[in-house]
């Protein structure tokens, strides 16, 4: 998702005209927050369309918010300690949250996106302004990663997930390049960077790749397309390339209703994806078993709690948080 181009604009400026444009961009923002925020119009509901949908929620199952008064919330971690780490787009900032609705900065970053723990427990961020990937370390402070790739700049990195070889997967939509930059690459791509830097292409015939995932088996892989409102997925093979990119999902609605975004998948293989006004649930053949309508539009989400059967959900300026059946499949801890 975006952040505002004034915002971004107006780190450029000199001090004089930030102060400036601080406060018309502090009335920008009230009102996108108000425009997005929970409506009379939207609630809570889980919609089955397939049995196998009670199988993974309980219908008497119950949305709690954990945390609000954020300007767009993206990016949720679970800690094990019990917090999470949450972006926020619109302030610049990646906050530690704790269930309590709590909230402290943890640093201050143009337009942070994706998040994930990579297997060193390290904190990874797609930091759309700087155009990278970068480790963020628990006191504020950051070491970029990567952020060319053949000798160019990447376009605004959106998500990123730890595959199963360790490595880190990323996806580079245009959807958050900053007003007046070059776009270098002149694709959106996905990319695989591992441990010594090296940054590899999987694909490019995505038009705005955006959330992405492994099935627990790491043998399919998930990538969303916001432009085009499908999910595809690709076989993996054994040296790590992409082969066989079909569509496995569409999510189509109004233009207003949200689009594909974050990708989750539990241990027994089904999606939870981001869309039309909601969570929408499919299972390993492709089939829409359900959406969990949410009375923001979501983002992203991430599994938690210490048996991680809750679902940790950022949706626009709220965290909210919804107990499940089934146990989350989350790449960065020992499987």
């Amino acid at each position: 998702m975006t952040s505002t181009d004034d915002e971004r604009e107006a780190m450029k400026l000199p001090i004089h005209s930030t102060l400036f444009f601080a406060f018309v961009i502090s009335l920008t923002v009230c009102c996108i927050s108000r425009s997005r925020a929970e409506s009379p119009h939207r609630h809570f509901e889980l919609h089955a369309d397939a049995a196998e949908f009670w199988k993974l929620l309980d219908g008497k199952a119950q949305l709690t918010r954990i945390g609000t008064g954020f300007g767009f919330t993206e990016g949720p971690v679970w800690d094990s300690a019990g917090f999470l780490y949450v972006s926020d787009e619109e302030k610049n900032k990646v906050y530690r949250l704790s269930i309590n609705g709590q909230k402290k900065e943890v640093i201050s970053l143009g337009d942070p996106d994706g998040n994930t723990y990579d297997r060193q427990h390290r904190l990874i961020d797609c930091a759309s302004v700087l155009r990278a990937i970068i480790a963020v370390s628990p006191d504020g402070q950051y070491k970029v990663l990567a952020d060319k790739f053949e000798g160019k700049r990447f376009n605004s990195p959106n998500d990123v997930i730890v595959g199963p070889d360790g490595a880190l997967y990323f996806t580079d939509p245009t959807l958050d390049l900053v007003k007046g930059e070059k776009q270098e690459i002149p694709f959106q791509g996905v990319y695989r960077l591992d441990e010594n830097g090296t940054v590899r292409l999987l694909t490019k015939d995505l038009t705005q790749p955006n959330g992405l995932a492994f099935s627990p088996d790491g043998k399919r892989f998930y990538v969303d397309d916001s432009e085009q409102r499908n999910i595809r997925v690709y076989d993996v093979t054994p040296d790590g390339n992409l082969t066989n990119g079909r569509v496995f999902g569409e999510e189509k609605a109004g233009t207003q209703d949200g689009v594909p975004d974050g990708i989750k998948v539990d241990e027994r293989g089904n999606l939870f994806v981001t869309g039309p006004k909601g969570i929408w649930v499919w299972d390993a053949q492709g089939h829409h078993l359900g959406t969990i309508e949410m009375p923001e539009q979501p983002a992203n989400l991430a599994w938690g709690d210490k048996d991680y059967h809750t679902l940790y959900i950022t949706a626009t300026t709220s965290v909210y948080r919804l107990r499940t059946k089934v146990r989350g499949f989350v790449p960065s801890l020992p499987h």
